[in-house]
């Protein structure tokens, strides 16, 4: 029989006494436990291997806990990665500093061993659970995402990050919401909603984000291709069509007569008529079968 995996608990202090012991302390507890000794190192160690839940002292030399973690949530792959701040601190603008940044909860030193151990427990009980939720909506080709009220990404599906890619201003950068989207969350996190917001990537494809709700800290969003804007270019460019023939041609291969496609674009039968006379011109067909198979065949590897 396989042996179960052992849960893996990375551990990022300057103390060596404080790492001799927690070390000690977890490992008899099953897990296996990674050392960093600064928050540069547990930055390049997390690259090699993810772990299961970080311990993380606040205060050390050179970065300390509060930018390691700001910096360590800002990885996609490690962003769903619960963190627990160690801290001698206990005044209150310290602990919220250590949320702020991205963790879920802290211990003081000294660290009593049963207490760290049960944190460690229920944290990563309740990142698996997450993790199975957002494990079946990747299954489902989603393309969700979550932020916080700052538009800082939280964690997001690999359909969402790659659109969330093409929409940086920089390719390489953190995944976040596109800054020219913040006052669209504003909006709707004042109204409990907003209208669809039209984006476009580097590439001048447009895509649509839409506000699904709330749950606690976490705002969570749909990002997916704008499927008519995108089929709207496809027809302009490639059927060098005016871009009311391009709406009127859409409707058209999505099988809409002429006078659902008339109420659609707010326009007269008669007007709808002329513009199918136009458009069977330019594609060099007879009827409206023929042009709808024309733009549909054009319009099948969208996406």
């Amino acid at each position: 029989m396989a042996e179960a995996q052992r849960d893996i608990v990375l551990v990022v202090d300057d103390s060596p006494d404080t790492l001799n012991f927690l070390t000690e302390a977890i490992e008899r507890s099953g897990a296996t436990v990674l050392v960093a000794v600064a928050g540069d190192l547990a930055l390049a160690l997390v690259e090699e291997i993810t772990p299961d839940v970080i311990l993380l002292d606040a205060m050390m030399p050179g970065m300390d806990g509060f930018e390691t973690c700001r910096r360590l949530k800002a990885k996609p792959h490690v962003a769903h990665v619960p963190v627990i701040f160690m801290t001698g601190l206990t005044e209150t603008e310290h602990i919220v500093k250590g949320l702020g940044a991205g963790g879920v909860d802290y211990v003081t030193k000294p660290i009593a061993p049963d207490e760290i151990l049960a944190r460690i427990r229920v944290h990563l009980a309740s990142a698996r659970a997450a993790q199975s939720a957002r494990a079946a909506l990747d299954t489902a080709g989603r393309t969700l995402f979550a932020v916080d009220a700052a538009g800082a990404v939280a964690w997001c599906t690999p359909q969402a990050a790659r659109l969330l890619g093409d929409l940086a201003a920089d390719p390489g950068t953190a995944l976040a919401l596109p800054a020219t989207s913040r006052a669209w969350l504003r909006d709707a996190l004042e109204g409990g909603a907003a209208a669809p917001l039209s984006l476009r990537d580097r590439e001048g494809r447009a895509h649509v984000l839409s506000f699904i709700g709330r749950t606690g800290e976490e705002i969570l969003l749909r990002l997916s291709r704008d499927d008519t804007a995108a089929g709207l270019e496809r027809l302009r460019d490639r059927l060098r069509v005016t871009g009311r023939e391009a709406e009127v041609l859409l409707w058209l291969s999505r099988g809409k007569s002429s006078r659902d496609i008339g109420e659609i674009l707010g326009l007269s039968p008669r007007t709808v008529t002329k513009h199918l006379e136009g458009i069977y011109a330019k594609l060099g067909v007879e009827n409206r079968t023929a042009a709808s198979v024309i733009a549909a065949r054009h319009l099948q590897d969208l996406g």
